[in-house]
């Protein structure tokens, strides 16, 4: 029988091309979105889901396996960026996109290990972030999300192994999607120490995203995830930089890495 996945955010981006590429390789899909609008012109099932609501959350769920009688996938795409300054971005923003990425995250996940822990097997691919291993000048809240979302996958991932579920983090680098255009965007004040360095900035995070990976290759590393017996807890899949980026990290001492970043952000 062929598997059944669910996969949060489904609607455009990254989301999207793991769910057509998923179709063309028999699986059987059920996408989330905020909104249904225009579902038929999806190649899969689109149903609503709210990652800030728990409601619409177990709705969806209890659908898929109402219709299928089992869940064998999830892919915990859904999530939003921010950008800002610390000082100048709003809290509540901050509070907003930590319940978006990792709170959401974490209650989709509630949502289907009961159904798991009862068929005793399943994935969840829980999608984080190469800028989840690092604290990115004027992205460290999107950084703080991923990074949480990072660590509470290592703990899940443990929780559940005995239940025959597999918990895994993938985290991409940038890729061309409209990530930006749904983004957060802490505006550049004019009365701002940070003014003049932060506008550089979000130009150049914006021509990263734009100039990015095409997100079939991460439809095609969540292929592979699924398809493998015994995952490994993380993926990275980016450029080689990117992925380099997390080695340098682990080997250089802390102020020649943060003099690197600060280079290539010119701070």
């Amino acid at each position: 029988m062929s598997k059944v996945v669910l996969i949060t955010g489904a609607s455009s981006g990254i989301g999207l091309s793991i769910a057509n590429f998923l179709v063309e390789k028999g699986f059987v899909v059920y996408g989330t979105s905020r909104s249904t609008k225009n579902a038929e012109n999806y190649a899969f099932t689109i149903i609503a889901l709210d990652v800030l609501k728990v409601a619409t959350i177990e709705n969806a769920v209890s659908l898929v396996i109402q219709k299928e009688g089992k869940l064998d996938v999830l892919v915990n795409n859904a999530g939003m960026g921010i950008t800002g300054p610390i000082e100048d971005t709003p809290t509540d923003e901050m509070r907003k996109v930590f319940d978006t990425n990792l709170f959401g995250a974490i209650d989709v996940m509630k949502a289907v290990l009961p159904q798991m822990r009862k068929q005793q097997s399943g994935t969840i691919i829980n999608v984080t972030s190469i800028a989840g291993y690092m604290g990115l000048p004027y992205r460290g809240m999107y950084s703080a999300t991923k990074g949480a979302l990072e660590l509470v996958t290592e703990a899940i991932r443990m929780e559940v192994k005995h239940f025959g579920i597999n918990v895994v983090n993938v985290a991409p680098g940038d890729f061309a999607t409209n990530i930006a255009a749904g983004r957060y965007h802490t505006p550049v004040f004019e009365n701002s120490a940070y003014k003049k360095v932060y506008a550089e900035n979000l130009a150049l995070m914006d021509a990263h995203v734009s100039s990015g990976m095409d997100p079939i290759e991460m439809a095609k590393a969540v292929f592979e995830i699924i398809n493998t017996k015994n995952p490994k807890v993380h993926y990275k899949v980016g450029g080689f930089m990117e992925k380099f980026s997390i080695v340098l990290k682990r080997i250089l001492p802390d102020r020649m890495y943060e003099k690197l970043i600060m280079n290539h952000y010119k701070l």
